[in-house]
């Protein structure tokens, strides 16, 4: 489903911190099928993979980016060796007005990618994903990536690679793979996700 010629013509750079961007790597009837079988979310945020039964196109989008061609890329294109590096693989539907803060990723993650699914946006409504020169403004950014179907936005996890969106509240279609440094380490994070999801389900109110 994905098309990888598109994403290895992705532009690469180094400033604020070594990232990528790519288009056109899932046509428009692609991801509206992806849409059409993606799991069923009722929560903002990210989700993990193990929480939901892959089926249909969703599915096939899931065995892409589980893929080796895609480590292969993305370690041409961000300068690192991620084809033996496990993977999490995290979707998300929904984001609500608190999502998207000047952030940066814990050391255990290497890289991360975002592919986005939605049919159409108004980057004037908040929700596209920057680039940011530093921890201090959302709008001192270098680079800026609508969550429009096919578009992608990857980068290397550094001290530097700040990133985040203006506030957005609403369906944005978005699936992340992290790469990270052990199996330890996604072991650590994907049973943390589930006592989050645990918690939750006993106090529905919380954040």
């Amino acid at each position: 489903m994905i098309d990888f010629e598109a994403m290895a013509r992705g532009e690469y750079r180094t400033s604020p911190f070594r990232y990528m961007t790519a288009t056109g790597t899932l046509s428009r009837e692609d991801a509206a099928a992806v849409r059409r079988d993606y799991p069923h979310i009722t929560k903002s945020g990210y989700h993990p993979l193990a929480q939901f039964e892959a089926k249909g196109a969703f599915a096939e989008l899931i065995r892409d980016l589980q893929s080796p061609r895609l480590a292969e890329i993305l370690s041409e294109k961000l300068d690192l060796d991620l084809e033996d590096k496990p993977r999490m693989i995290t979707v998300r539907k929904l984001s609500k007005e608190g999502d998207g803060r000047i952030h940066n990723d814990s050391a255990s993650k290497i890289a991360t990618m975002l592919i986005y699914l939605n049919d159409s946006w108004n980057n004037a409504e908040g929700g596209a994903i920057r680039a940011l020169n530093g921890p201090d403004s959302i709008d001192d950014f270098a680079d800026e990536v609508a969550p429009v179907a096919g578009n992608v936005f990857a980068f290397a996890r550094s001290e530097t690679s700040w990133h985040g969106h203006p506030p957005f509240a609403g369906e944005r279609y978005v699936v992340q793979t992290t790469f990270l440094i052990s199996q330890e380490a996604l072991d650590r994070k994907e049973n943390r996700g589930g006592l989050q999801l645990f918690m939750k389900k006993l106090n529905p109110f919380a954040r």
